[in-house]
């Protein structure tokens, strides 16, 4: 009788065991479903998916460097929070240099007439320096994801020197 007991217990394990591993490769379908959703939705919203969603003043967090080039042209304000060094390397001609560490102390020097583009090297410090102006009451502000690299590398024009 033990080894008929042992032997129903061996196959009960072996059953769990496949069960586990059953449930195991279930979960690793679905986590690679949910990435390939991730990445579907990361090129159908263009890698920004804040880019979609609008502000209080109807301008998203974040913009594309083809939307900022637009806004520029039509006349928004652009704001470069680089360092005076990176301005000197390269810049939009046309833009305002406010480096960032200074940019809460001198806000008092950006028009709230206008739509802000803020600018940056990459897109990291635009979004802070854009967080510091609606902080500060601004409304209409707004980064370029990308920054001047962006920028240049889309073929916009840019300048170098003070």
């Amino acid at each position: 009788m033990a080894k008929k007991s042992s032997k129903n217990t061996s196959k009960k394990r072996a059953q769990q065991k496949q069960q586990e591993a059953k449930q195991k490769k279930e979960q690793l379908i679905m986590a690679i479903g949910a990435v390939i959703v991730v990445i579907i939705a990361f090129l159908v919203f263009g890698g920004n998916p804040a880019q979609n969603v609008m502000d209080a003043a109807g301008l998203p967090p974040e913009i594309n460097t083809a939307t900022g080039k637009q806004m520029f042209d039509e006349g928004a304000y652009m704001l470069d929070v680089r360092n005076p060094d990176e301005w000197v390397d390269y810049h939009v001609d046309g833009a305002t240099l406010i480096p960032l560490p200074e940019l809460e102390a001198r806000v008092n020097e950006v028009p709230r007439d206008r739509e802000i583009i803020v600018i940056c090297n990459s897109g990291n410090r635009s979004q802070v320096g854009r967080d510091i102006l609606l902080d500060a009451g601004f409304e209409n502000v707004t980064s370029i994801a990308g920054g001047i690299q962006g920028w240049m590398s889309s073929g916009y024009d840019f300048v170098t020197g003070e």
